[in-house]
């Protein structure tokens, strides 16, 4: 029971990737395409300031550009994920960094010269017709102006994009197709192949002696590698840091903030107003250990429902039903699209040998919004996944169709509440349609572990990515030993003092790709947070709710974040969000604990 080669993959289980290029070829010969585009950044340099006309031709030409490259280096990824250890593959997505590299030291002049335009000026232009697509693309660029640096600089900083992205290609690599974890016998003389795929299929085994040597012998291997692991982490985390002071910024938390126009206290509060209910985690998990009758509980323990008689098995097809049903207070038109692209080839359904673990969602202007899947029929949290998947997808497709380029790709900060609002509408459908008591308690059960995963679990990490960055800025010493004593010490908080934290879990932080992308997974909770808000507006509401919704998710980035949510219903700045999610979970694990 081994993954199968990619080659060996039914090809309706896989996507179909031919909106970006019908075939390899077609994604070869693009490649002058983007090339030829270069050069013609050299006929603005040096002009931006002399008429607004100009100004809005180079921009009209940078859009250009980056349309094209993003079909390319889409495709490119999306072929490099399918199988991490495809040389082919991996050499597309080479050549097509190495020109994005040559295409943004070409255009590295457009900042600096658009701030070299006085602000009287550019007040004026800003009122012309021809920059009016353009308006809040270029207030936005001048927010940037303390951290914008002289044209030499910005193409300097310009051609170290491949090189700052080697901690984390060698983190991919290694995790994704270097590290072998043996078999676990599941049963006499039927084994299965532990990977990072299969891994959260084992800590939801009913069988507790094997999510214990599924836990320990997957660890063992990042154990194995530690000192490696270390060292990648730590070359990502002073890559923020270099960036952050080489363009000004206080730190690098205020650095990732300041895209989305986002105020150090969101994310300051965030970890305050879960620390405040702890005590709340760690009562859950002391009943969590009684319902399971366990003298002791450790983390293999959390991720197996505590019904655990109650098995799933829904088949790719049963999961869509599912999910779309869920899905119909959305309406019509977006359980339409939906339904054809699930059903058809939006998504990369299973695992296969070398595919990148996980689950994404890719969207891009021009095609559709792929989904990468690695879906087990008996793994309830992947019916979740899915409908997280494809909450993504369909804020791409929405934003795509009623946004131009430049502001249709919207933020991370948002995208997370388009996921986890799907996940609210799947639970609450399971949880009102449960046929016994026992059902209905499995469902309550998921979802009380789902806020916990996302909002309590990703505020840890967010905790984690806030303290190594703050130990590197202040010349402390990144090493196995310090990533290990500070993330030991906030598993211990989170936690609680009753819990068996084994030593071995200290090395989670080794195997997190998120911590590759600093300053990502705040998001993840502060996007439920708002996501439980909205879905309960959107289900209880009528049709001015439910316009609101559709429209935040047409809006792509034609606002900031927190002006997009209020909008739709709900204001991020103030800390009610957060608590109202956490106040969920309390009283889910009430009606759990009476249920059981």
């Amino acid at each position: 029971m081994s993954n199968p080669k990619r080659n060996e993959v039914p090809v309706g289980d896989t996507w179909d990737l031919s909106s970006l290029f019908s075939n390899d070829e077609a994604w070869q010969a693009a490649l002058p395409e983007l090339e030829a585009c270069i050069d013609e950044f050299e006929s603005f340099k040096g002009k931006l300031g002399e008429s607004p006309a100009i100004l809005a031709a180079c921009l009209d030409h940078d859009v250009k550009t980056d349309r094209i490259a993003e079909r390319i280096g889409t495709y490119a990824f999306l072929k490099t994920t399918e199988d991490q250890s495809n040389s082919i593959y991996q050499g597309f997505t080479a050549r097509y960094q190495s020109i994005a590299s040559r295409v943004g030291q070409a255009a590295s002049f457009i900042r600096p010269e658009i701030l070299g335009i006085a602000d009287e000026t550019m007040q004026k232009w800003l009122e012309t017709e021809v920059l009016a697509p353009y308006r809040l693309v270029l207030q936005r660029i001048h927010r940037y102006r303390a951290h914008t640096l002289s044209q030499n600089e910005e193409r300097l900083l310009a051609m170290q994009s491949e090189m700052a992205q080697s901690a984390s290609k060698a983190f991919r690599q290694l995790n994704d197709a270097d590290l072998k974890f043996g078999s676990i016998e599941v049963d006499k003389g039927q084994s299965i192949e532990l990977t990072n795929a299969s891994f959260s299929g084992f800590l939801i085994s009913p069988k507790r002696e094997i999510r214990k040597q599924a836990f320990h012998q997957y660890y063992s291997e990042f154990a194995a590698h530690e000192n490696t692991l270390a060292a990648t982490l730590a070359g990502s985390v002073h890559t923020d840091v270099y960036y952050a002071r080489a363009r000004n910024y206080p730190s690098a938390l205020e650095s990732s903030l300041f895209a989305d126009n986002v105020p150090v206290a969101v994310y300051d509060n965030l970890i305050a107003a879960v620390r405040d209910q702890l005590p709340a985690v760690h009562a859950y998990f002391d009943m969590r250990r009684r319902k399971m009758k366990l003298d002791d509980i450790h983390h293999f323990d959390t991720y197996v429902p505590i019904l655990s008689e109650a098995a799933t098995h829904r088949s790719w097809e049963e999961a869509c039903a599912l999910v779309m049903d869920s899905l119909e207070p959305l309406g019509d038109e977006y359980c339409g699209v939906l339904s054809q692209g699930l059903r058809g080839r939006w998504c990369d359904r299973y695992p296969n040998q070398g595919k990148q673990s996980g689950a994404f969602s890719c969207g891009s202007f021009d095609a559709d919004p792929y989904i990468l899947m690695n879906y087990k029929s008996d793994v309830l949290n992947d019916v979740f996944t899915l409908t997280h998947e494809a909450g993504h997808s369909m804020h791409s497709y929405y934003s795509a169709r009623n946004q131009p380029f430049q502001y249709y790709n919207y933020t991370i900060f948002v995208a997370e509440v388009a996921s986890t609002f799907n996940e609210q509408l799947l639970a609450e459908h399971m949880i009102r349609h449960a046929t016994s008591k026992q059902e209905r308690a499995a469902i309550i059960n998921h979802e009380i572990d789902s806020i916990r995963a996302t909002i309590v679990r990703q505020t840890m990490f967010a905790e984690f990515e806030r303290k190594i960055h703050a130990m590197a800025e202040a010349g402390e010493p990144l090493t196995v030993a310090s990533f290990k004593a500070t993330y030991g010490a906030l598993l211990r908080d989170y936690f609680g003092p009753a819990f068996e934290i084994d030593e071995e879990l200290q090395l989670e932080c080794f195997r997190i790709p998120h911590f590759y992308r600093a300053f990502y997974v705040y998001k993840y909770a502060t996007g439920l947070s708002a996501a439980i808000a909205l879905s309960q507006r959107v289900m209880h509401g009528g049709s001015n709710e439910l316009a609101q919704y559709l429209g935040f998710l047409k809006s792509g980035c034609s606002k900031d974040p927190l002006e997009l949510l209020k909008d739709a219903g709900v204001d991020m700045t103030k800390p009610e969000p957060v608590q109202t999610a956490l106040q969920r979970f309390n009283e889910l694990v009430k009606e759990l604990d009476q249920l059981l």
